[in-house]
């Protein structure tokens, strides 16, 4: 007996022959890819809030609303950027911003009164708001300061309201009715506040040339001493007009301004309304 006989003879085995995949085997893979690329409803929804620029929005106001929302959409707006992304950006919950409490000290000082109230579009708004409530005679000193503008582009006093010596004679115990204000002869003078001119000319008793404003309830302004004036009577003015240039006219010893002003017929101090 040979060798081969002893061992026994190997059966040859034919070669395998590959296979195609069954369907069973392909579908999980096919169901997993079609998975993988069809995009739910929220997604859907979110590529297209993206793409129209109201995702932003949709957050503000389901934020306010106090919702929290599961998903929130990227802050970059357009497909093209959210593509240059790779992916889908990170959900993060979106909740309306904690309410911080407003407290004030004890001791506050709390004022609903709209004296102060002022306005670049209407700057006479807080004089007509004083002057609405009540008489310019019962307008405290505090409410009306700042009330009335600057005749004058710069104010250097030069002699206050009350009694004073007298610069022309030298007598004493003379009473000053305004205040005198540093003005080189031809400086413009502004009306201090909107109204109606009710004098325009020479006042005989050492006012010179004169312009009298009335801004209503009892108040009045004038400006004396002038070099020429540019308004009538009955011109309606607004705060800030040049009405006259300032002089020296009149009982005056140098280019000056006098100005007054006038609370139902009385002058009071300039110095409380300026």
């Amino acid at each position: 007996m040979t060798i081969e006989n002893a061992r026994g003879r190997r059966r040859a085995t034919a070669p395998a022959v590959p296979t195609a995949p069954s369907a069973l085997d392909a579908a999980p893979r096919q169901v997993r890819r079609h998975a993988a690329t069809r995009k739910s409803a929220l997604r859907q929804f979110a590529d297209l809030a993206t793409a129209t620029g109201v995702a932003q929005k949709a957050g503000l106001v389901l934020g306010a609303a106090g919702l929290a929302l599961a998903v929130s959409f990227p802050t970059t707006s357009g497909p093209l950027a959210a593509e240059s992304m790779g992916s889908a950006a990170p959900a993060a919950a979106v909740v309306a911003a904690p309410q911080v409490a407003v407290t004030a000290d004890s001791g506050a000082k709390i004022s609903f009164s709209r004296s102060t109230v002022t306005s670049t579009v209407d700057p006479d708004a807080r004089l007509k708001q004083l002057l609405g409530a009540q008489s310019a005679g019962k307008i405290t000193p505090a409410a009306a300061k700042g009330s009335l503008g600057a005749p004058l582009g710069t104010l250097v006093q030069a002699s206050p309201f009350g009694y004073r010596v007298n610069p022309i004679t030298g007598g004493m115990g003379e009473f000053h009715r305004g205040q005198d204000f540093v003005a080189q002869c031809g400086t413009a003078v502004h009306a201090a506040a909107s109204g109606k001119v009710t004098f325009a000319g020479w006042h005989p008793y050492g006012g010179g040339n004169r312009v009298v404003i009335d801004h209503g309830n009892g108040l009045e302004t004038t400006y004396n001493h002038l070099s020429s004036i540019s308004v009538t009577v009955g011109q309606q003015l607004t705060r800030g007009e040049v009405l006259a240039l300032s002089g020296t006219t009149g009982a005056s010893t140098g280019c000056h301004l006098h100005f007054e002003v006038m609370v139902n017929g009385d002058v009071v101090d300039p110095e409380g309304w300026l």
